[in-house]
């Protein structure tokens, strides 16, 4: 029988209606990491805490991005987001959580005069980026199909009443918050567990990574960012404490067509994605809903037209 020193390793699937979770809990009786894995938001998501007696708040983590996730998913039948694209422009109540979410998107919409827009999800479906298979050969848009469907692109279409209440003045619109809502969850996450005593943490939803204060040895987080050339290797790293680090990048999503990729990031005027030379952004910022948000619109301002929303926002970026 091995001794009751060794490493104990206990591995608990659980399988949801929304996504799975993963339990990994190794030396339990040392300061190892604790950390709960799972599928949520389209992307692997994990939280790392450097404590074992945290099983019960990790669980109630999974729970808490289940329920984000049947609230702003716009493919999920039922959602909010889902229940006003298809409202018919009649006003439909939705969470508390989903109406500031919203009304949050809306003013870095409004920042950027639309190169940002929540309602891009007419284009996004256009180009398939819904589809599961992001290697899906599709024919070129033609530029007519592009022209209507960047004519029903407009934040200004959202009408927020009190309490809790929005519409689609344009029934043929559609909101996508997928340039905001993972740092608005990792931030959530991030609330709930320093209100439960977590002094050291790691929250990582796709490329949107929230950390709780220092490491237990006191050191600074080092956190690499992928190279867009090669994402299976690193490009350079960024030491933090407390803060969250987002990046987006033009090889995270994409479509090929005719053997050229086309990447999700898409001009709101032109309907087509954005070429600009820029490949990844990464964003360092106390908020991860700012950094997330502000990840994509770097990417779509560049960086020169980015100086001024970065330092309203008391942001740094890294442009790759």
């Amino acid at each position: 029988m091995q001794s009751k020193k060794n490493i104990i390793l206990i591995i608990i699937v659980v399988l949801a209606l929304t996504g799975v979770c993963v339990f990994s809990l190794v030396n339990r009786k040392n300061n190892t990491p604790l950390v709960k894995e799972g599928f949520y938001f389209d992307t692997y998501i994990s939280i790392t805490v450097y404590s074992p007696k945290y099983e019960k708040e990790l669980n109630e983590c999974m729970k808490m991005c289940e329920r984000y996730e049947k609230l702003f998913s716009r493919t999920i039948e039922g959602s909010d987001i889902y229940n006003i694209n298809y409202s018919n422009g009649e006003y439909v109540d939705v969470d508390p959580e989903t109406y500031y979410l919203i009304s949050k998107a809306i003013e870095y919409c409004e920042e950027t005069d639309g190169a940002a827009d929540i309602t891009i999800a007419p284009l996004m479906d256009i180009w398939g980026f819904s589809n599961k298979d992001s290697e899906y050969v599709r024919t070129l848009p033609d530029d007519a199909t592009l022209s209507i469907a960047t004519s029903h692109v407009d934040y200004k279409s959202v009408i927020l009443d009190k309490p809790n209440k929005v519409k689609l003045d344009d029934k043929y619109s559609a909101i996508d918050l997928g340039f905001i809502a993972k740092g608005y969850i990792a931030d959530k996450l991030k609330e709930y567990l320093v209100s439960q005593g977590v002094e050291s943490a790691i929250i990582s939803l796709g490329g949107n990574i929230n950390v709780i204060g220092l490491k237990p040895d006191g050191s600074e987080y080092n956190i690499g960012i992928k190279d867009p050339d090669n994402t299976s290797a690193i490009i350079s790293s960024v030491s933090v404490n407390d803060k969250s680090v987002v990046t987006s990048g033009t090889y995270e999503r994409y479509v090929t067509i005719d053997d050229r990729k086309y990447h999700h990031i898409l001009d709101t005027h032109t309907g087509y994605p954005v070429d600009n030379n820029i490949k990844s952004v990464t964003i360092i910022s106390d908020s991860s809903l700012d950094g997330d948000a502000l990840s994509t619109i770097c990417l779509i301002l560049g960086e020169e037209n980015s100086k001024e929303i970065l330092k309203k926002h008391g942001a740094s970026a890294t442009f790759y």
